[in-house]
């Protein structure tokens, strides 16, 4: 348990780190009374490309943050808990392509904030789950999408000043790295889900031997 423990804490701390900045920077831009739109991505200006790094850090209001805040929290740690070797490039890989297929590809507007990380993320996390057959990641990943609402339509253009550029390219960067790093952190299932497994094929062996294969026993 303590290993676990010490697991789960160790995953939790960089996206504990991540949010706090970014509360820290929306505790300066009030203060300040400024927007601090110009650190957003501006697609295809020179001036915009500080965004690539700094537009996820900035929102738009509190409401805004705080509705990014626990996907980024759940999502993160989960990456790093269940992940945790392609975790070191994946994440920064997905901040990092993502804010460059905006500036590259996306409308000719200020985007900011960390929604496109966060589809990036559910995206890595979701598609790792179903080609690891990881039962876990899925189930957290759907949980999440329910939480955060519109997840799934987030990536087509229904909501005027919502940046679904931002969406859509953190989903593909997250799917096509779920598919490069396939091989990577090989789930691996618990001993108390082999022993079950175990312990079904036995008593499958034994119905068998007595003349009676279909007792209702079933592998799961």
């Amino acid at each position: 348990m303590s290993e676990e423990r010490k697991k789960f804490l160790d995953s939790i701390k960089i996206p504990i780190l991540f949010l706090s900045l970014i509360l820290i920077i929306e505790l300066a831009k009030y203060l300040s009374n400024n927007s601090f739109v110009q650190f957003g991505i501006l697609p295809r200006e020179i001036s915009g490309l500080v965004g690539i790094l700094t537009a996820p850090l900035v929102h738009s209001n509190i409401e805004h943050l705080f509705s990014n805040a626990i996907p980024l929290l759940v999502l993160g740690t989960s990456i790093y808990y269940f992940y945790p070797e392609s975790s070191k490039n994946t994440i920064p890989i997905i901040y990092i392509c993502t804010n460059i297929l905006v500036w590259l590809f996306a409308r000719e507007s200020y985007h900011i904030g960390a929604s496109g990380i966060v589809y990036g993320l559910a995206a890595y996390l979701f598609f790792s789950g179903v080609i690891k057959k990881d039962k876990r990641a899925i189930t957290l990943t759907l949980l999440t999408a329910f939480l955060y609402g519109g997840l799934v339509v987030g990536v087509f253009p229904t909501k005027e000043g919502v940046s679904w550029e931002s969406h859509l390219f953190g989903f593909l960067t997250g799917l096509v790295l779920a598919i490069l790093y396939r091989k990577k952190d090989p789930f691996k299932k618990y001993d108390w889900e082999e022993e079950e497994l175990d312990e079904d094929v036995r008593n499958l062996e034994i119905s068998y031997k007595k003349g009676n294969p279909f007792d209702g026993t079933e592998l799961k």
